[in-house]
């Protein structure tokens, strides 16, 4: 059950991070666009080391205060809960 915990957190976050690079596409191209709740979601349900590494790769969003201060907060939000239910096994 653990091992099947953290391939789905990689694949989450592999996921989060080509909504990253999809989003920037679309701005680029001038075409329909992810949302900035979905994206912020996306990093808070535990998907925060793709939505940063996304930020940074395809340099989106990192301008956007909003980005820059949630983003994060996620990150710190994901790694308290993971922490929390290591410690609970």
């Amino acid at each position: 059950m653990e091992r099947f915990c953290i391939y789905a957190l990689i694949v989450w976050n592999v996921i989060v991070f080509a909504m990253y690079g999809v989003d920037k596409n679309r701005a680029i191209h001038g075409k329909w666009r992810i949302s900035e709740f979905m994206l912020l979601l996306s990093a808070f349900l535990m998907g925060s080391f793709g939505a940063a590494f996304g930020m940074e790769f395809f340099r989106h969003k990192t301008l956007n205060l909003k980005f820059r201060l949630l983003v994060p907060a996620a990150f710190l939000t994901n790694c308290l809960t993971i922490w929390f239910f290591v410690k609970e096994i």
